[in-house]
């Protein structure tokens, strides 16, 4: 059994930004989590001090080595479960281990369903993308496609309309959900809704089409993931704390109702933006930070 005094679920921009806080601050932290999406060969050129682009899987290495300087353990773990103790204290489990902790950071961003076509992964910062803030820019006056069937993919065609006005949906096959209000829009923008599903992916070095199933294809350069973002909330729901669709309800302190329990990043909903994602880990840790010494290091002393 380990115990910990904070233990961060999520090893991306907001895991790391807590734990190089709260270690700093003297606190005994562990991150738990591999790597995540945003640790790949993803341009970033929109985070305040590099005036240079710098790939995703850099900047994850630049926080992991700051948060272990200050004394922070990561580990390549998953969380199972975890449950509140009768002291104050949580159980976590992991499939390796089993942990005590006085404070937890939920950083576990959002868990976005993968469509089942081969050559995603080698596509993946290569044209395929999970965020149209982040990489549209990237995408002016192409061919970009947007996949999914509701709400969100429909919202994440139109901002993409911004950068370039050869926008497409793809419904992947399933019947179109979207509200009224979002398909209107799409007519108006001249976007169109194609409802066949994609069974290839062509390109080399990057993606240049897709193939649909009826053979036709299309020149793509851009491929959005919009199926939906069905966050991992199992931990928060577990433990009767807060959340709204998909999302982890915080205070302004990123405090959820849940003591001890606090969320920080892509979790919480909001901008999904890395800067957002940093500054939401700091002010988490904080709150982490005065919670441990008032309650778990007081009650010990």
């Amino acid at each position: 059994m380990k115990d910990t005094e904070v233990l961060i679920i999520g090893q991306g921009p907001a895991g790391l930004s807590a734990a190089i806080y709260t270690s700093r601050a003297g606190l005994d932290t562990m991150i738990l989590g591999c790597d995540p999406k945003v640790a790949g060969d993803y341009d970033i050129d929109n985070y305040f001090g590099f005036d240079e682009t710098i790939s995703g899987r850099d900047l994850i290495e630049k926080g992991v080595r700051q948060a272990m300087r200050f004394g922070a353990h990561t580990e390549c773990d998953r969380v199972l479960s975890i449950h509140f103790e009768d002291d104050g204290r949580y159980l976590v489990k992991t499939e390796s281990k089993e942990i005590r902790a006085c404070s937890i950071i939920l950083a576990t961003g959002v868990s976005r369903r993968k469509p089942n076509i081969p050559g995603m992964d080698m596509y993946e910062g290569r044209g395929i993308s999970y965020c149209v803030s982040c990489d549209g820019f990237f995408f002016k006056n192409k061919q970009v496609m947007v996949l999914g069937e509701g709400n969100y993919a429909a919202n994440q065609a139109i901002e993409l309309h911004e950068y370039t006005p050869n926008v497409a949906v793809c419904t992947l096959g399933k019947n179109i959900s979207m509200a009224a209000e979002y398909t209107e829009k799409l007519r108006e923008l001249d976007i169109p809704v194609i409802t066949k599903n994609i069974t290839a992916l062509k390109g080399d070095p990057a993606l240049s089409r897709v193939v649909f199933n009826d053979g036709e294809e299309r020149e793509t350069h851009g491929l959005f993931i919009a199926l939906g973002d069905a966050s991992s909330l199992d931990f928060a729901m577990s433990l009767g704390v807060f959340t709204e669709g998909n999302f982890i309800v915080v205070d302004r302190n990123m405090k959820t109702n849940a003591p001890g329990i606090y969320a920080a990043g892509d979790c919480t909903g909001g901008f999904l933006q890395i800067s957002k994602a940093v500054g939401e880990g700091a002010i988490a840790a904080r709150s982490a930070i005065e919670y441990v010494r008032n309650t778990c290091r007081s009650s010990s002393s």
